[in-house]
């Protein structure tokens, strides 16, 4: 059997996964994208991951600070996901966000939020497997996550 990038991506997407958006702050201004490949990994160490795309403008700005935002968006942020995952313009454009003391941008109105520092990253085919250390996190309960499933932002029943 031949794979094409169609057949990948299309069997890829059957795959329902949140989306997060991570972010810092770089020169004192938000910058970030959105994942949909952000995964808990451990619970001790507290650990979580993300792949970001060796073809990312936006992640070698990200990837050396000394703290990163996760922000696991809401149901009710399918614009900001749209927003966050542009290739360009201000991608923070009418999304309410935070920051911490420690430099980490978080998405207000988020499911859940994770100020984490990179742990180390595993080159992985196209793309970096970038393992993150929990610093601090909390979640809002009564905000369900917006859900991707075949190349469509969706909501759960």
């Amino acid at each position: 059997m031949t794979m094409t990038e169609i057949d990948l991506r299309r069997v890829y997407g059957a795959y329902p996964t949140g989306v997060a958006a991570v972010a810092g702050l770089v020169g004192g201004r938000p910058v970030g994208m959105a994942a949909s490949s952000f995964v808990p990994v451990s619970l001790d160490p507290p650990l979580v991951s993300v792949c970001m795309a060796h073809s990312s403008t936006t992640w070698p700005l990200l990837r050396d600070l000394p703290h990163i935002g996760i922000s696991v968006l809401g149901a009710h942020q399918e614009e900001a996901a749209r927003r966050l995952g542009a290739r360009g313009g201000d991608r923070f454009a009418g999304i309410a966000w935070r920051s911490t003391p420690d430099g980490c941008v978080l998405i207000e109105g988020a499911a859940a939020w994770y100020d984490c520092a990179v742990e180390h990253r595993v080159r992985s085919g196209d793309h970096d497997i970038v393992v993150l250390r929990v610093h601090d996190l909390d979640a809002a309960a009564e905000i369900p996550p917006l859900v991707f499933h075949a190349s469509r932002f969706r909501r759960l029943p």
